[in-house]
């Protein structure tokens, strides 16, 4: 037999953790903008940076930009101390997104499931080996989408993720108050 009381109240759980909770948590503020300084930065690292890696594309016609290479430069360059854009994470986030992702794409092929697959699967083992990247779960929808061959591993993978830390790395200790890395490993 239901117990109404019992499911009404966990309904009424269930729809204040939607969209009543929030009302209570500390971080429902404002979110502080950056100074100016740290914004002009984030701009001018992100805009070299991707401006380099496609310049080399066209130059060298190996591909070195992907559509997650622009989430990456948002870390790198507008939130540098986050755990989730230093180098470990950047290079072998992508890695394992692409290594996981061939792999289904190569094995079960491309479908809704597979997609579903190899982003969490990607997601789990960056969890695992403490390299959650976030644009690294696109990099995995990019395989499945464009099915490339493993010289995806390469380029634009390793080198792209390579290029982009390296420009971090150069520029953001340009910097008097930035500093990056805040680790390697």
């Amino acid at each position: 037999m239901i117990n109404y009381r019992k499911a009404r109240s966990n309904w009424e759980k269930y729809w204040f953790k939607t969209f009543h909770r929030w009302r209570f948590s500390p971080l429902t503020g404002p979110i502080e903008k950056p100074h100016h300084r740290h914004v002009f930065w984030s701009w001018f690292g992100s805009f070299l940076a991707i401006s380099i890696c496609a310049y080399l594309t066209t130059e060298t016609h190996s591909p070195l930009l992907m559509a997650p290479f622009g989430a990456t430069s948002v870390l790198i360059f507008g939130v540098p101390d986050s755990p989730l854009a230093q180098p470990r994470n950047v290079i072998c986030g992508n890695l394992l997104a692409a290594i996981v992702s061939l792999t289904i794409l190569h094995v079960f092929g491309a479908s809704p499931m597979t997609m579903g697959l190899a982003v969490s699967l990607a997601i789990g083992l960056m969890q695992w080996t403490g390299t959650t990247h976030p644009p690294s779960g696109a990099v995995a929808l990019v395989v499945m989408m464009t099915k490339p061959d493993w010289q995806f591993l390469i380029t634009p993978t390793l080198e792209g993720s390579l290029l982009l830390v390296l420009c971090a790395v150069i520029f953001n200790n340009l910097a008097e108050e930035r500093t990056y890395p805040k680790h390697w490993l």
